[in-house]
C-alpha cells in the first residue's frame, strides 16, 4: 500500500533546501537575545560592572557606618540607588548570566534533530513508502524513502531511541515501520510472516503496547447459543486450538436443549494489598487492630472513595508476619476491571495513615496479599473481582444424543478426576476439566488481561445425578473471575466489536458494573459448557479421536503465507 494512504501529508510542503541553506537559516535563527538594545555580551559586561560598583559602594559605606556608630537601616539617596542597582544586576545575572552558551547548548540539540526529521517534514518521493515496508506476509523490504532511511540508521546507531518515534514523528504507523526495519537490520531476521499494516496503532498508544513492530494474527470463533439466565449468548472465543470452539459450542447446544443455565454472582470487589513495615510487630498489629475496627470503618471508606466515583471500599482484611503488615482492601470498581481504580484508592489510604502512624515504612503498593496474576487460596478462599456460580441440569435423553454417554459415566469421572485427582496433584482452584481454556480464549477476543486467567480459571466442577438417576445436575464455582467492560485493550476495536456482539460493551450508565458482572456471567457460562462437553469426551472415550480430526493439519502453513 502506498505511503498516502496511511501517512498524513503537510498541505502545502516547502521546497527542498540544500544542506549550506539549511546551515544559513540556522545561523539567522532568531536568538534570546535579539530582543536587547545591546548584544548580549555587552549586557553582562554592564550588569557585571554595575554589580561589582553597588557592592563595592555599599561595603565602603556600611564599614563607616559601623566605625561611627551609624545605624545601618539609615541610608541616603546615593545608597538606596546602589541597594536597587545591587538587586537589579543579581537578578539578572542569575536568571541571564550565560544564556548565549546554554542557548548554543540547545540550538545544537535542535539542528541534529531537524536533521533527521528535515526529510520527513517533505512530501514523500515516488518510490514505495514504509507503509509497504514488510507490510504483508512473505513481502520482500522494498527500499525506504530517504529521510526514513536516515532515521533508521540513527535508530539502528543508538543515537535515536526506538521509544521516541511516535512522539517525534507524530506518526504512530510510521513509527512501527521504522522500527520494525531497524530491527530487522539489527538481528538480520525478516520476520515476514508478522503483519505491519491493517492495525490502528494510535490506538494502543500510551496504553496498550509500546515498542510495536506488528501485530499477531489470532482466529475468532463463536460458540453459541449460550442460554443463560433467559438469554442467548453468541460467545467469541480466540484460540489457536483445534477442537476448543466445537466442543465447547457443543456443550452449549446441550445446555440450550435442556432448557438452560442460571447464574449468580456471589460478590463483586477487586482487591489490592499493599505492605508496610514497623520497628516492631507489637507496632504492626495496632495498625492491624486500627484498620479491622468497624468504628474506622466509615473514615477509611471517606478517604479511599475519593479516587473515583465508581470505588467503594467494601473491607480491609490484614495479615501480620513479623513487622510487616500486610493489608487486603477490597472494592467494588463499576464496569471497569479496577486495578488502577483500588490502587489509587490504597494509595489515599497510606498516606492518611502516615499521619497517625509516622513510623511506618511503605515496602509496596504491592505485597502479593491481593492477589494478581498469582494462583493463591486468598483468591480461592476469600473470592477476587466477580465470585460466579453457574449451574444446569441436563436431561437424561440430551446426554446420550448430544454428549454421547450417559449420567453416571460423567458423575463418577469428575470425581476421579476433577475432584481426587486434583487432590493427588495438590491443585489450588483446579478442581476442573480444562477452565483456563474457555477463560483464556474469552479474555483475549473481548480485551481482558491474558495474565488474569491465572486466578480467573479457578474453579471448581461440580457433577450430580438428579431426578432419580436419570438427569444429571452440573455447576462451575469461580471465585475470582477479574473482568471489565471499560479500559485497557476493551477500547480496541476488535475487542470492543466482541463485548459488542455479547451486549457488554462499555459502561452501563444506568446500572454501573452491570455489563462487567454480566460479562463474568457469561465466561462462567462458557466454562460450563466447555466442562460439559469435555468430560463427555472423556467419558465416552471420544477425546483422542476428536483431537485428531479437528487439532491436526495437513497443510504446510509456512509455505501458504509465503
Amino acid at each position: 500500500m502506498a505511503v498516502e494512504g496511511r501517512r498524513r501529508v503537510p498541505p502545502s510542503p516547502p521546497p527542498r533546501r540544500g544542506k549550506h541553506q539549511q546551515h544559513g537559516e540556522r545561523a539567522r535563527r532568531v536568538q534570546a537575545g535579539d530582543a536587547l538594545p545591546l548584544p548580549i555580551r555587552h549586557t553582562n559586561l554592564i550588569f557585571s560592572a554595575l554589580f561589582a560598583a553597588s557592592l563595592a559602594y555599599l561595603m565602603r559605606r556600611w564599614r563607616e557606618k559601623i566605625r561611627t556608630s551609624t545605624p545601618l537601616h539609615v541610608v541616603g539617596l546615593a545608597e538606596i540607588f546602589a541597594i536597587c542597582g545591587l538587586v537589579a544586576s543579581l537578578i539578572y545575572l542569575l536568571s541571564f548570566f550565560g544564556i548565549a552558551f546554554v542557548q548554543s547548548v540547545v540550538s545544537n540539540s535542535d539542528d541534529e534533530e531537524e536533521d533527521f526529521l528535515i526529510d520527513s517534514r517533505e512530501a514523500p518521493p515516488p518510490a514505495p513508502a514504509p507503509c509497504s515496508l514488510l507490510g504483508s506476509a512473505g513481502a520482500a523490504p522494498e527500499k525506504m524513502p530517504e529521510g526514513d532511511e536516515e532515521i533508521v540508521a540513527e535508530v539502528v546507531a543508538g543515537k535515536i531511541p526506538s521509544y521516541v518515534l511516535e512522539t517525534r514523528l507524530g506518526d504512530c504507523r510510521r513509527a512501527a515501520g521504522i522500527r520494525r526495519e531497524a530491527l530487522r537490520r539489527t538481528t538480520g531476521r525478516e520476520i515476514k510472516g508478522l503483519p505491519l499494516d491493517g492495525f490502528d496503532y494510535a490506538s494502543i498508544l500510551g496504553q496498550c503496547c509500546e515498542l510495536p513492530v506488528g501485530y499477531v494474527q489470532l482466529p475468532v470463533g463463536v460458540a453459541g447459543p449460550l442460554v443463560l439466565d433467559g438469554e442467548r449468548f453468541y460467545v467469541p472465543m480466540a484460540t489457536t486450538e483445534g477442537c476448543l470452539v466445537a466442543s465447547t459450542n457443543r456443550g452449549c447446544k446441550a445446555i440450550a436443549e435442556s432448557g438452560g443455565a442460571t447464574s449468580v454472582v456471589l460478590q463483586d470487589g477487586m482487591t489490592r494489598a499493599p505492605v508496610v513495615r514497623f520497628p516492631s510487630a507489637r507496632r504492626a498489629a495496632e495498625l492491624k487492630g486500627f484498620l479491622e475496627n468497624p468504628a474506622n470503618f466509615d473514615t477509611l471508606a471517606m478517604v479511599f472513595n475519593r479516587s473515583s466515583r465508581f470505588a467503594r471500599l467494601q473491607r480491609v482484611k490484614c495479615a501480620v508476619a513479623g513487622r510487616n503488615l500486610y493489608m487486603r482492601f477490597s472494592c467494588s470498581t463499576g464496569d471497569a476491571m479496577g486495578m488502577n481504580m483500588v490502587s489509587k484508592g490504597v494509595q489515599n489510604v497510606l498516606d492518611y495513615l502516615q499521619d497517625d502512624f509516622p513510623d511506618m515504612d511503605v515496602i509496596s503498593i504491592s505485597g502479593n496479599f491481593c492477589s494478581d496474576k498469582k494462583s493463591a487460596a486468598v483468591n480461592w478462599i476469600e473470592g477476587r473481582g466477580k465470585s460466579v456460580v453457574c449451574e444446569a441440569v441436563i436431561k437424561e435423553e440430551v446426554v446420550k444424543k448430544v454428549l454421547k454417554t450417559n449420567v453416571q459415566s460423567l458423575v463418577e469421572l469428575n470425581v476421579i478426576k476433577n475432584l481426587a485427582g486434583s487432590a493427588v496433584a495438590g491443585a489450588l482452584g483446579g478442581f476442573n476439566a480444562h477452565a483456563s481454556n474457555i477463560v483464556t480464549a474469552i479474555f483475549i477476543a473481548t480485551g481482558q488481561d491474558p495474565a488474569q486467567n491465572v486466578e480467573s480459571s479457578q474453579c471448581i466442577t461440580m457433577l450430580e445425578a438428579v431426578n432419580d438417576g436419570k438427569d444429571l445436575h452440573i455447576s462451575v464455582t469461580m471465585p475470582s473471575i477479574e473482568v471489565g467492560t471499560v479500559g485497557g485493550g476493551t477500547q480496541l476495536a476488535s475487542q470492543s466489536a466482541c463485548l459488542d456482539l455479547l451486549g457488554v460493551k462499555g459502561a452501563n450508565r444506568e446500572s454501573p458494573g452491570s455489563n462487567a458482572r454480566l460479562l463474568a456471567a457469561v465466561v462462567a457460562g462458557a466454562v460450563l459448557a466447555g466442562e460439559l462437553s469435555l468430560i463427555s469426551a472423556q467419558a465416552a472415550g471420544h477425546l483422542v479421536q476428536s483431537h485428531m480430526k479437528y487439532n491436526r493439519s495437513s497443510k504446510d502453513m509456512s509455505k501458504v503465507a509465503s
